[in-house]
């Protein structure tokens, strides 16, 4: 407010100061109490407005001029500062109640001044005569409360698109966490983040290792052991390999009864995907063997005997299915043989297999470990013989 020193006028800026004081603290302290109702925030606004509006009214009576004195006043700048605040709230309706109560102060104050006894000032279209007198320019007052209005409405219609993107974000996150529960991560990304939902028929052909891993004896044993005892096994077991497979860049694609498929680079292109799934094989194998104990605590019989394979090549990433029930998943010649393999692994008395091309582009991108080579041999279901990898 402009210093009234030598005003012959009483000055009621500081008595209007202490009573708004007055009024902040008490908002201030109920607030840290209790949530403010509407009612009492819309009061407030009310009061911040009428309080600046009055202590700008107040300047004619200090200086003894006509009120067309008061409408000169950079103070009244001070009710941007108020609609501004009100943004804090992240809520497009105090923005604009606050704007339009701000609107209306000062269309009373010009109205105010336009029935006021018009002797010593008039309404001027010069302004070199409206900064020199004590007149009133309309257009002026005018472009104050377009203005006013035009800052309310952008902050209003801002605060409204940033509640909406906010909004989405969070409805994203949790429908990602959601999903998250029964895809990999990195696929239930892929599906909130898409821009519009995916639907059948859309895919991708990508290069992916793909893994098998498999319980051996896993119905036979299951159908003499409680269900509880069943499930709990299953759970440790799928909890150990889908760590293992994680570490190195998997994502599980589905949990087949005892089976567990796994993509290496499918979901998210990978330069080291057949490498990769090479060490999550060996890696699942040997956790799974560490994990022995785990399994008798839970009341399995005998050894907890797995098997893993592991194929690579350009397979299918998209979405099957129909009517409302879709499954994102991989199809392709690498995922037929990776299932061959395993079941292969029976009759070569082995632990994990991977077919030599496999094992060529695992090497290429850097995988490097004892290996036996078995070539020319008949797996079941395939029509040529594979040279075949044993792993473990």
């Amino acid at each position: 407010m402009p210093h009234a020193e030598g005003a012959p006028g009483d000055n009621y800026v500081p008595m209007a100061l202490v009573v708004y004081l007055a009024f902040t603290l008490s908002r201030v302290f109920l607030s840290y109490r209790i949530v403010l109702p509407s009612w009492y925030l819309m009061l407030s606004m009310v009061v911040d407005v009428g309080l600046l509006c009055g202590m700008i009214f107040s300047l004619h009576l200090q200086y003894e001029q006509p009120p067309a004195f008061y409408l000169k006043s950079p103070a009244m700048m001070y009710l941007f500062f108020f609609i501004a605040l009100r943004a804090l709230r992240f809520d497009p309706r105090y923005v604009l109640m606050s704007g339009l109560i701000a609107a209306s102060g000062w269309s009373l104050m010009v109205l105010y001044a336009l029935t006021y006894d018009m002797n010593d000032m008039h309404i001027s279209r010069n302004y070199v005569d409206y900064l020199t007198s004590n007149t009133i320019l309309l257009s002026a007052e005018i472009d104050k409360i377009l203005t006013l209005l035009g800052v309310t409405l952008i902050l209003t219609f801002a605060l409204f698109q940033a509640r909406t993107v906010l909004f989405d974000a969070i409805q994203s996150h949790a429908a990602a966490d959601d999903l998250s529960q029964f895809f990999a991560p990195e696929v239930a990304d892929l599906i909130t983040q898409a821009a519009e939902m995916p639907g059948q028929g859309q895919g991708e052909i990508r290069s992916a290792a793909i893994l098998f891993v498999d319980v051996r004896g896993f119905t036979k044993t299951a159908l003499t052991l409680p269900p509880e005892t069943v499930m709990r096994a299953l759970a440790c077991y799928q909890q150990i390999a889908l760590s293992a497979i994680e570490q190195h860049n998997g994502q599980i694609d589905k949990f087949i009864g005892d089976g567990i498929l796994a993509t290496f680079g499918a979901v998210q292109s990978a330069e080291t995907y057949a490498a990769d799934a090479l060490r999550a094989a060996a890696a699942v194998i040997a956790a799974l063997d560490a994990g022995q104990e785990d399994f008798t605590a839970l009341g399995w019989p005998g050894r907890f005997a797995t098997g893993a394979a592991v194929a690579a090549g350009d397979v299918t990433v998209g979405i099957v299915g129909s009517q409302g029930r879709y499954e994102f998943t991989v199809i392709g010649p690498a995922v037929n043989l990776a299932s061959k393999l395993e079941s292969a692994n029976k009759v070569q008395r082995t632990r994990v297999l991977t077919d030599r091309s496999t094992h060529s582009s695992a090497e290429a991108q850097g995988y490097n470990a004892d290996i036996l080579r078995r070539d020319g041999e008949i797996v079941s279901g395939l029509p040529q013989p594979v040279d075949l990898v044993v792993v473990a």
